[in-house]
């Protein structure tokens, strides 16, 4: 039995010195059962269509791309065994290794995976009616004749377009991606990509074979079921109970011979995380998420025998931000004037900027180390590094005058710089026909009790902040689709959403503010500042886009590209074009070594059950300090 430790022993066991990473005497888990929330259902079984976290997570284990990563987010080989370019970036060579299977629900030899699937699976993609225009972006942007294409398929009636095919002279001969033969695939890209080998490891260049589609129909794949999906991923889901239950079974055939698999994955769905911790409790579940009330009841009582098991999870990849609406509409779909003018103002989103304080918000997901989740910049901590080891937002922090984290405290607040933006919005606003307080409107998930306390304790900051002269936070809700209900008609006045990059550069950040495109997501999708009236407000997004064009032409020379693309950050930050929020840093109760997980910044890797270290003995801080010193010293290397 383990001794008993003091509380403060949880604070400080990152600093703590190394221990034996299992359990003495335990033995590792051999079906593994994890949860997901009910919300956060799958939606499709597509993997060439989804874009969404909660798919991916489960279509992850399902499918294996060209390349994958390691617990140090560095890219490491899965259908692909090596790639290389030769010209920095414009042809990218992937070799891939022999005998990858595709296999049905039950495990059953399908054919082998060859290079033709990845054009199968391009041309699936990039095809107007096959996909509707979904995972098209990065293609469209990087590969030579994948827009082309895509216009091309877009003008094609339906059945024209669904007849068309990765063998048709109309692909064939304008997309830059070759068969070389079986095993060996080529890209070509519009100008240097040097960043082009991360692509690999997301959906949107991922393999599908033209014989399932021609097994199960066009129309079968778009509506696709674990029942009639082919798989070569590590699992295959052998039994889906909607809202309920997914099964994921060990697929006999994975080409990965030496990795560690479970026998089986068991993900519950489950209304809350209250409910989750009932289950973990009952060793239904292996971990456990932590709400703020159950791990202040744990962590406030030294002999509750959970106590020592308490763990500080490792960032997920999500920076999130609050994404501000420029062209607000009210109910009626009438323009809210009053909000709109607000926003355009410097002054007054520089308020937010200097003045608002998440301390309290933050405790919501720590209640224990609350400022860890305090964030400072747009792009993720550890996408990518400098030649030096410099990590790329510090660069962004440095350019904004901060200091580094402390942990203790948001180190932009500045209560003289706020008054001094008050003031100066209230009266510039007030000219310019704003009624004070200005409102703002702020939706979450009807009968999601989780959300709407979090929305509440938001709402008390704001008043805290703010005062309730000025900006008052109103909360409402929607019934079941946030695009549908909120987004699409504009009636939100501010977002805060989380973007977790799909590849290896800051461009995959930045890039979804811009101005001048519609793969900007942010801008088409939630920000819409092009529609504002305000010129000074045009005038700051134009200057922010040439900065982030500029950035993404350098090529030659990964430090200047990400100085420049510092530069961008430091730009759209400044101006408080939108408001770095925080980070997703949790505590949990665990059976799981989240240390030696992939663990990319990009990507859809991160919750492929692979490799995993497990215990049947929940795991303790001490443990996990062990794992942290181990970890870092391996990152070193």
């Amino acid at each position: 039995m383990r001794k008993t430790r003091k509380a403060a022993a949880v604070l400080t066991a990152f600093a703590m010195a190394a221990v034996s990473a299992v359990p003495a005497m335990a033995d590792e888990i051999k079906d593994l059962y994890d949860y997901e929330l009910q919300a956060r259902e799958i939606e499709t079984w597509n993997i060439l269509y989804s874009q969404q976290a909660t798919d991916l997570q489960v279509l992850t284990n399902l499918y294996d791309g060209l390349l994958e990563s390691d617990e140090y987010g560095k890219l490491a080989p899965a259908v692909a065994e090596s790639w290389e370019t030769e010209d920095n970036g414009i042809t990218w060579t992937f070799h891939l290794r022999k005998g990858v299977k595709w296999v049905d629900q039950n495990g059953n030899e399908k054919g082998e995976v060859t290079a033709q699937d990845f054009l199968t699976g391009l041309e699936w993609v990039l095809n107007f009616h096959k996909n509707d225009a979904t995972n098209t972006s990065m293609p469209m942007e990087m590969i030579v004749g994948a827009e082309d294409y895509y216009n091309m398929t877009s003008e094609l009636d339906a059945d024209a377009g669904l007849a068309l095919t990765a063998e048709s002279p109309e692909f064939a001969d304008t997309v830059g991606i070759k068969a070389i033969d079986d095993y060996t695939l080529q890209y070509t890209c519009v100008s240097e990509k040097p960043y082009f080998d991360t692509v690999a490891t997301y959906n949107c260049l991922y393999p599908i074979s033209q014989a399932m589609i021609d097994e199960i129909g066009i129309d079968g794949f778009k509506a696709a079921t674990p029942e009639n999906i082919w798989y070569n991923g590590a699992y295959t889901c052998t039994e889906y109970i909607q809202q309920n239950t997914k099964t994921l079974t060990k697929n006999p055939l994975y080409w990965d011979t030496e990795a560690k698999l479970f026998d089986s994955v068991t993900v519950k769905m489950v209304e809350s995380v209250d409910t989750a911790y009932q289950l973990y409790t009952t060793g239904e579940l292996d971990h456990v998420d932590l709400s703020e009330s159950n791990l202040t009841t744990i962590y406030n009582n030294e002999s509750d025998p959970l106590h020592d098991q308490l763990v500080e999870k490792r960032p997920t990849k999500f920076s999130y931000q609050f994404h501000f609406n420029y062209d607000k509409h009210n109910d009626d779909q009438s323009e809210d004037t009053n909000w709109n003018t607000a926003i355009a103002n410097e002054a007054f989103r520089k308020c937010w900027y200097y003045g608002l304080d998440l301390g309290s918000y933050y405790k919501r997901t720590n209640a224990i180390n609350p400022y860890k989740c305090y964030n400072n910049a747009y792009t993720m901590q550890g996408l990518v590094y400098l030649s030096d080891g410099t990590e790329y937002t510090s660069l962004v922090q440095e350019k904004l005058g901060l200091p580094a984290y402390d942990g203790e405290t948001m180190t932009r607040l500045d209560s003289e710089k706020f008054e001094e933006y008050k003031a100066q919005a209230m009266e510039e606003l007030t000219a310019a026909g704003v009624t004070f307080p200005v409102h703002a409107r702020y939706f979450i998930a009807g009968g999601n009790q989780t959300a709407l306390d979090s929305a509440n304790v938001l709402k008390q900051a704001f008043s805290d902040s703010f005062g309730d002269d000025f900006i008052v936070l109103d909360i409402d809700s929607y019934v079941s689709s946030l695009s549908k209900e909120v987004r699409d008609p504009r009636r939100q006045s501010f977002v805060i959403n989380g973007w977790g990059a799909d590849y290896g550069d800051p461009q995959n950040y930045l890039g979804q503010e811009t101005n001048d495109g519609d793969n900007a997501y942010y801008m088409v999708a939630y920000g819409h500042a092009v529609d504002n009236e305000s010129e000074d407000l045009k005038a700051l997004y134009d200057e922010f886009t040439e900065l982030v064009n500029k950035a993404n032409a350098i090529t030659d020379d990964l430090d200047a590209r990400y100085e420049a693309y510092a530069d961008a950050e430091a730009f759209l930050i400044e101006h408080a074009l939108t408001l770095p929020s925080n980070f997703d840093i949790a505590w949990e109760l665990t059976h799981i070594n989240d240390y030696n997980k992939q663990n990319a910044m990009f990507g859809i890797q991160n919750q492929k059950y692979k490799n995993w270290e497990t215990s049947t003995d929940a795991y303790t801080a001490e443990d996990y300090a062990g794992f942290q010193e181990t970890w870092n010293a391996g990152s070193a290397e």
